[in-house]
């Protein structure tokens, strides 16, 4: 790649001129290029919406080095490289007869990446994908390796870290063992019916969505991800709550073709391909998009739902599609689930920013009476300074990164809003 060539993100709605891209072949290579940059940022899969993983400086891509994923079957864990993709970590895993215990709805986001975001996939009680870490090696400012464990104090502070505490060469999850799956959707749940039966619905199933484009009167998909050793009787229910069961495939987008989505209609298969919501071997969502994120407390979700709802026509204008999801309380101090179980509200949008943005701004305020805290790498207008001030140890995580960075080398203009 020449030098100052302009890079984008996946969206294409963010694009930088770094001073030097350097693409390592090697870990010395790498931890030369770390120890003798100014400021260095990490480029991974690109999704992202907003100008996290941005540097007018030295700009660092892994993805040409040799990829490793090392189970240890005693331990029940996994050391892999963090610039693989969860495809191809699932992949490997289940080769060798384990799981994660989840996914987010794209396969081709990189596993460091997702982790040091807070990326999610759901169910009331899974994590995001983070809780998994055992243990995460950073290229530290010097170019000499760091690893960090659970149970070490710096550990809670280090996971999810926006990429301000060094370069990540490798991360340490914990595995299940293998397990299959059935995926069922329905159609046309009323948002009344949502509203009155909220948890029985994310409690359905081991992983479950809602979606909508909202609209005048909203109307849900409906999707349940079931683990086949969970399911108590063979078949599901032909509906649920008056939502029928669907007659084919669908695509969370109304309209569009389902065939990048992973298989439903209740065929078997193992986890790694029912958890994600699109298939590896085709283009991530529909593509042409930008996306947000909003995560709020699990005991708001139904007045926050109801609070979108006021604003639903508006929201519908340049939605393609909106994400109900939920997971667990997790104690990872920049996690957006710290400390709450936590409901996740995702909009996918049209890739029209000008058109977007206003509608963003609205939809914070419906949002505002409950403090959200919206997805690192999404597309946000909240300040810098407000978003921080909803993290209980964010101090302490500028005390940690003062500690471990004391020169901002990882620093970039958009994580020197949470410190400056």
């Amino acid at each position: 790649m020449p030098e100052r060539a302009p890079l984008h993100n996946w969206a294409g709605n963010i694009a930088f001129s770094p001073a030097r891209f350097e693409a390592p072949a090697t870990l010395d290579e790498a931890r030369a290029v770390v120890a003798g940059a100014e400021r260095v940022r990490v480029l991974g899969s690109g999704h992202s919406f907003n100008e996290i993983a941005a540097s007018d400086d030295v700009m660092l891509s892994l993805a040409g080095m040799e990829p490793f994923a090392e189970l240890d079957i005693l331990k029940g864990t996994v050391r892999a490289a963090g610039w693989l993709t969860y495809a191809a970590l699932s992949a490997a895993v289940h080769r060798a007869g384990f799981a994660l215990h989840n996914m987010a709805s794209l396969p081709h986001i990189s596993v460091a990446g997702s982790i040091a975001t807070g990326t999610h996939g759901s169910g009331d009680r899974n994590g995001n994908l983070a809780t998994a870490v055992a243990a995460i090696e950073f290229i530290g400012p010097d170019g000499e390796l760091r690893t960090v464990r659970r149970g070490e104090e710096d550990f809670a502070g280090s996971v999810v870290h926006l990429g301000a505490l060094g370069v990540v060469h490798s991360v340490t999850l914990d595995l299940l063992p293998a397990f299959e799956m059935r995926q069922y959707v329905y159609d046309g749940l009323p948002l009344e019916a949502v509203l009155a039966n909220f948890d029985e619905l994310t409690g359905a199933a081991y992983s479950t969505s809602l979606f909508t484009p909202w609209g005048a009167e909203p109307e849900f998909q409906f999707w349940v991800k079931q683990r086949t050793a969970d399911q108590t009787h063979p078949f599901p229910p032909s509906s649920r709550f008056g939502a029928p069961l669907a007659d084919g495939p669908r695509h969370p987008v109304p309209g569009v073709d389902p065939e990048a989505c992973t298989v439903q209609q209740g065929q078997t298969g193992p986890w790694h391909e029912r958890l994600p919501h699109f298939k590896p071997e085709f283009t991530p969502s529909s593509g042409d998009e930008l996306q947000s994120e909003y995560l709020i407390a699990r005991t708001d979700a139904v007045a926050a739902l109801k609070a979108l709802a006021g604003i639903g026509e508006r929201l519908g204008s340049v939605l393609q599609i909106c994400e109900v999801r939920t997971m667990a309380a997790d104690d990872l101090w920049l996690s957006p689930a710290f400390e709450r179980d936590t409901v996740g509200l995702h909009f996918t949008w049209t890739s029209d920013e000008a058109a977007v943005r206003p509608v963003v701004g609205a939809l914070e305020a419906a949002l505002e009476p409950f403090s959200a805290r919206p997805h690192w790498g999404k597309l946000f207008t909240i300040p810098m300074n407000e978003i921080g001030s909803r993290y209980r140890r964010m101090g302490d995580f500028a005390k940690l990164r003062a500690r471990v960075d004391p020169e901002g080398k990882f620093t970039n203009g958009f994580s020197a809003g949470l410190f400056d």
